[in-house]
């Protein structure tokens, strides 16, 4: 998406992005459900969730994007399991016990070792990007924890299709207003296969796999594995755009992996290995 808002307007493109993923989403729930409705009590919560998760944070974050350096970018995003984990315990969804905290604590600190030891954190005196962020964090947050209690009356398919679908309205009016004056024709094909992986992809699969975990495990839980992308953006740009690997980007990564398992719940078997390994090293 970082190379896709250099080419079409931020909003417009997600636009285009989540108008596809919508539409694919509700045809495949037709054929795998039957049925694409949801009851009226639940729809109104859902476009609502929707319009903030979907509509809002993504208009938000890429806006930001435009003017926010990718470590700082990565770095702030990181903190939505955190805001994940507060919001679910104030609703109800959720329950916060001491292992959480901790765990979330250690991994946002791998978080801050692997930005800091690759491409730095690239601070600017301009806060409007960081800003955007958060609050595109807090919006996301929001619909990750109140969605838990969709989720039990709903599979994660139906309830991210509907919330997919009141995203793409709420995007509607500035997204065209945008794309009024775009070329679609000189658009680089490289453009439409990014947003087609990301349409199919990140928002339709990706999406849907992530609220059924949410259903199976809690949002705190779930959102802890986002303290993760930034390690896989380090993997992924080694294989792809020939990065080096520096060594504090391994030892963030083993943090992140350290406070996951913390927050899971298996601080204690974690601690006992490695006091183990010690002694037999």
């Amino acid at each position: 998406m970082k190379y896709v808002v250099g080419v079409l307007p931020p909003v417009g493109a997600q636009l285009v992005r989540y108008a596809v993923a919508a539409l694919v989403m509700l045809a495949y729930l037709w054929r795998r459900e039957g049925s694409v409705g949801l009851p009226r009590r639940d729809l109104m919560m859902v476009a609502c969730l929707g319009a903030l998760g979907y509509g809002g944070y993504q208009m938000l974050w890429s806006t930001a994007l435009q003017s926010t350096g990718a470590g700082e970018s990565a770095l702030l995003v990181a903190a939505t399991p955190v805001m994940v984990a507060l919001i679910a315990a104030i609703v109800g969804t959720d329950a916060l016990d001491r292992e959480k905290v901790l765990g979330i604590a250690v991994a946002l600190a791998g978080v801050v070792v692997v930005v800091a030891a690759g491409r730095g954190l690239e601070l600017d005196a301009d806060l409007v990007g960081p800003a955007l962020t958060l609050l595109g964090d807090l919006l996301w947050a929001v619909y990750v924890a109140l969605a838990a209690s969709v989720l039990r009356r709903h599979s994660s398919l139906r309830m991210t299709t509907w919330a997919a679908l009141a995203g793409t309205a709420v995007m509607v009016p500035l997204g065209a207003v945008q794309l009024r004056d775009v070329d679609l024709g000189a658009v680089p094909m490289l453009a439409w296969v990014a947003i087609a992986f990301s349409a199919l992809l990140s928002v339709a699969v990706g999406n849907v796999v992530t609220f059924r975990a949410v259903r199976l495990l809690g949002p705190t839980r779930v959102t802890n594995y986002q303290f993760l992308s930034p390690v896989v953006a380090v993997v992924v740009g080694a294989l792809l755009l020939s990065e080096v690997i520096v060594p504090g980007q391994i030892v963030g990564g083993a943090i992140i992996g350290a406070g996951i398992l913390v927050a899971r719940g298996d601080g204690r078997r974690l601690l006992v290995r490695a006091a183990r390994s010690v002694s037999a090293g």
